[in-house]
């Protein structure tokens, strides 16, 4: 009683919406039906209060002087930087290819185009209606198993759809003979912090034990993810069969990760030093983890990548865009210096002149040589992965 009572005395009008978006779900009949309200809810909140920054940016990105000639030269960066993350982690020769020509359509437009390499849809990895998946693959794969890339998709951890997201990834991946997979898992305000990255990782335990029914080698299983997903994609790879992250996984699953690829992810959880920081650990605090971050630091540490790298991390890629005014890039850049620190394993970092937040599904540009970079990072992981038990042996 009491707690409630404290509640209702700092409630703000927003917790009130949620509340009561959360409470519809408990309706009979209609209640499950309902629960999408939630998350709406929340991102119109919480972008209401990004629009002035946003609007901002927007405004300078219009009125400043010559800017179709800076952001020209911005996307004419792409390919060399694209090749420059990679260098001295993908053989030279690897790297000497056709990197794809800008395009002015936006990926999103091609979605019904790229849809054509799903295999399987709705397969579900869990007990949890919710917990459903897509398999991307080829007609034609060869007799050998193939490696696997799971992809979580973004939405502020109030939105995890599979639906139009990865697709120019996953559609470029399965062309190459990959097997992918793209998850659905439970979010807030409904579903309350640890749920999604329990649901990344039950999709992983679940790949691990069943991916070879779709021709998949459950013996090479990466994972990569947008935004929000960035962020469960990299804390999956960086807590390996972790029980505190992982309720409900039968016990005894595998789930490690070979690789990571994160794209323009939020790998922090505890830093409040600027006011864009601040305000994204309130939307945590209200929303996403619905506890106080100085009642329950550990909370917010262990679901901290920066905070949870380590020597055995697995190798990584991250990519972000220079021009994010959702998710800044300094962000990336510390997650990645500190990785570059500590882990064992090899770190790669692409930062996108010009790019701003979601670019994969608005940004023809970039979309095509991102998606090239990351297969022959993966593909470089993977040759490497399968050449040393044989070295072993020998």
């Amino acid at each position: 009683m009491w707690t409630r009572a404290r509640w209702l005395a700092k409630a703000r009008p927003s917790d009130y919406l949620l509340a009561m978006s959360v409470g519809s779900t408990s309706l009979p009949v209609v209640g499950k039906y309902l629960e999408p309200l939630g998350g709406m809810t929340a991102m119109s909140i919480w972008g209401c209060r990004h629009a002035p920054e946003f609007l901002a940016a927007s405004a300078k990105s219009w009125f400043t002087p010559g800017i179709g000639e800076i952001k020209q030269r911005e996307r004419d960066q792409t390919n060399s930087v694209s090749k420059a993350a990679l260098r001295g982690v993908v053989p030279a020769s690897d790297l000497d290819i056709t990197w794809p020509e800008p395009e002015r359509t936006p990926p999103l437009w091609k979605a019904l185009e790229h849809r054509k390499n799903i295999h399987r849809s709705s397969v579900q990895y869990g007990d949890n209606p919710s917990q459903l998946l897509d398999v991307w693959r080829r007609d034609d794969l060869p007799n050998e198993p193939a490696p696997v890339l799971l992809f979580v998709p973004g939405g502020a951890w109030v939105h995890g759809s599979r639906i139009l997201q990865g697709y120019a990834l996953m559609d470029h991946m399965a062309a190459a003979g990959w097997v992918c997979l793209s998850i659905d898992y439970r979010v807030s305000p409904n579903h309350r912090w640890p749920q999604h990255i329990t649901d990344v990782k039950a999709a992983i335990a679940w790949a691990r034990a069943n991916v070879d029914r779709y021709g998949g080698d459950r013996n090479f299983v990466a994972i990569a993810g947008c935004s929000a997903g960035g962020h469960l994609a990299a804390l999956a790879g960086l807590t390996p069969n972790d029980p505190e992250l992982q309720p409900g996984v039968p016990e005894g699953s595998d789930t490690s990760v070979d690789a990571v690829v994160g794209i323009y992810g939020r790998y922090c959880w505890e830093d409040r030093s600027t006011v864009e920081r601040a305000r994204f650990v309130d939307f945590l605090e209200r929303v996403v983890v619905k506890r106080k971050i100085d009642r329950h630091p550990e909370v917010f540490r262990r679901a901290s990548p920066l905070a949870m790298v380590h020597p055995d991390a697995p190798p990584f890629l991250v990519i972000h865009g220079s021009a994010d005014t959702v998710i800044p890039v300094p962000q990336a850049r510390a997650f990645v210096e500190r990785l570059r620190s500590v882990s064992r394993s090899v770190v790669s970092y692409m930062e996108l002149p010009g790019a701003g937040h979601a670019f994969d599904m608005t940004d023809g540009a970039r979309t095509g040589a991102m998606s090239s970079a990351i297969g022959l990072f993966l593909n470089h992981i993977h040759r490497n992965h399968t050449t040393i038990p044989a070295k072993e042996v020998i």
